[in-house]
């Protein structure tokens, strides 16, 4: 054997010892990724994933809210939901407080927004003002509402007979209003967020655009549609898409102003439809079931929101 056929034969295994640890690199950078990603993926498995299966598979089964009997009954309470008026009067409810609250807080936070973008003395005291009502605890809004609108003592009717408007004080929280004036209540206390998203995002909004507009001759409401709204549609679809979820399965404001019984089967959303089936009639599996039909719910009316409005949101 020649030395150079030596010398090849020794770095022959050293080659191959280089490809084997690079290759055994490359294997265990993968498992290391998945490794440093575990504590997260456990994390996001435990607290969205396993109830959402949980309450799924929950929904299949006529339980108990407090015992641990069980019977399996498939589909059972969705075909019972498919014809049961008070799922689909919960339904309407909750439909006409969460588009009608959307509505106004939308209509009501952009105006405040607007003016609050503006200069003026005492603007910034004026914005922590308008934040109040988003900052004070639901209960307590409920209470003030309620002091307000109760037909005995409440400063609503008191200022209406006193002013002529009506005769008598009207009945806000009796089932004619009692809608109404959860709208109002709900409306009052969430508005400020659509302000303080609004105005952020007006802030932004260069002033030379303004200041071409007005040299093309542009007034206020042509200003604002050619250029205020075009600017902060990305903020709107946002804004839309979060209010809509969260007024659907708003809980807390709806049960503290209505209650249990009485006029409380008037506002009777499917968050409270969901949680007396469950806690007041005892039946777990069909409060799951409701449950379940409130994620497909939402899950539906967000993505024909997106796929209506998926072209605007592309191009901006």
């Amino acid at each position: 054997m020649s030395a150079g056929t030596g010398l090849r034969s020794l770095r022959a295994p050293s080659r191959a010892h280089r490809f084997a640890r690079a290759s055994s690199r490359r294997r265990r950078g993968p498992v290391i990724g998945w490794l440093l990603l575990a504590p997260s993926l456990l994390l996001i498995g435990g607290l969205v994933l396993y109830p959402i299966l949980y309450n799924c598979w929950l929904s299949l089964f006529d339980k108990h809210a407090f015992l641990p009997a069980q019977a399996f009954v498939g589909l059972q309470h969705y075909r019972y939901f498919a014809t049961d008026e008070e799922f689909w009067s919960s339904v309407h409810y909750g439909v006409v407080y969460a588009g009608a609250t959307m509505v106004l807080q939308l209509g009501l936070g952009i105006m405040a927004a607007l003016l609050l973008n503006e200069a003026f003395r005492g603007r910034n005291l004026l914005r922590g003002v308008v934040l109040f009502p988003y900052m004070i605890p639901t209960i307590v809004a409920v209470i003030l509402w309620k002091w307000l609108l109760n037909d005995s003592y409440g400063l609503v009717n008191h200022l209406l007979v006193a002013s002529g408007l009506v005769r008598t004080p009207v009945a806000w929280l009796g089932k004619d209003y009692i809608m109404w004036s959860l709208i109002l209540t709900s409306v009052w206390q969430f508005f400020p967020f659509v302000v303080v998203t609004y105005l952020a995002r007006l802030q932004t909004i260069p002033p030379e655009l303004y200041e071409a507009a007005k040299v093309d001759g542009a007034g206020a409401w042509r200003r604002f549609v050619h250029v205020t709204l075009p600017q902060t549609r990305n903020v709107l679809f946002v804004i839309v898409l979060l209010r809509s979820i969260w007024m659907f399965t708003k809980f807390d404001t709806v049960w503290l102003m209505a209650g249990e019984g009485g006029v409380s089967r008037y506002v009777r959303t499917l968050p409270i439809y969901a949680y007396a089936r469950t806690f007041t009639y005892l039946q777990a599996g069909m409060g799951a079931a409701l449950a379940v039909i409130m994620f497909a719910l939402l899950l539906g009316a967000t993505a024909v929101y997106f796929r209506l409005f998926r072209d605007e949101e592309v191009v901006a």
